[in-house]
């Protein structure tokens, strides 16, 4: 199953290390990033679910919730956890506090398209998807196993997704919340005017900055 951009992220339920959830329930009124890892015990994974834990203050001023997936039992991903807080201090990392699911039988993984068989064939690589309140996928992002994610990265898209949702706006290659913002092309001289009192800069009839309505 190939999912896409703007599509319903496919509801489940599942175990996990906070118990058992019916996912969409979960999100809520949230935005929420669903990741996954090939498996416990492994070294790459334990450095990236460390750093979100720390991270995880980050995820919440933004109204996002935080939830892992890998292909073992509940049980394996308790006994990691101590694991994940052992290596925390070697990767500006924290002990995990946000749940894990439990995809023994690899159907969310399948669901999700998460095992890519060229690359792993039983599972599942480094995929991330952002889901809005909406339950709309809003990102999808792609890791192969032995390449860690960099989870500020991720922050930054976040906040462009929220910041773009709310404003009729894009933002350019290499945007930092409070850079310039795009003055989106559908959007008029004249309609632009009502919702940017203060003006913008032209470089191009379709490239115009905007100061970030956020800022």
């Amino acid at each position: 199953m190939s999912l896409k951009l703007g599509e319903t992220a496919p509801d489940f339920k599942a175990q996990t290390t906070d118990g058992e959830i019916s996912f969409h329930d979960y999100i809520g009124d949230s935005y929420c990033m669903l990741f996954s890892h090939p498996k416990d015990f492994t070294p790459v994974c334990s450095t990236e679910l460390s750093r979100t834990a720390a991270l995880k203050p980050e995820f919440d001023k933004r109204n996002t919730k935080i939830i892992g997936l890998s292909v073992d039992s509940v049980g394996d991903h308790s006994k990691w956890e101590s694991d994940i807080g052992d290596v925390a201090e070697h990767f500006n990392g924290a002990p995990l506090n946000f749940p894990l699911i439990a995809d023994n039988d690899k159907k969310i993984s399948e669901l999700y398209g998460m095992i890519h068989p060229g690359e792993l064939d039983q599972l599942t690589i480094r995929s991330v998807f952002i889901i809005g309140p909406d339950k709309k996928i809003k990102l999808i992002m792609t890791y192969p196993a032995s390449t860690g994610r960099n989870f500020n990265e991720i922050l930054r898209a976040l906040d462009s997704i929220q910041l773009t949702a709310d404003h009729k706006v894009a933002t350019p290659v290499d945007w930092q919340h409070g850079d310039d913002c795009i003055i989106v092309p559908a959007l008029s001289d004249d309609d632009a005017k009502g919702l940017f009192p203060n003006g913008w800069k032209t470089l191009k009839s379709y490239l115009r900055l905007v100061p970030d309505p956020k800022k």
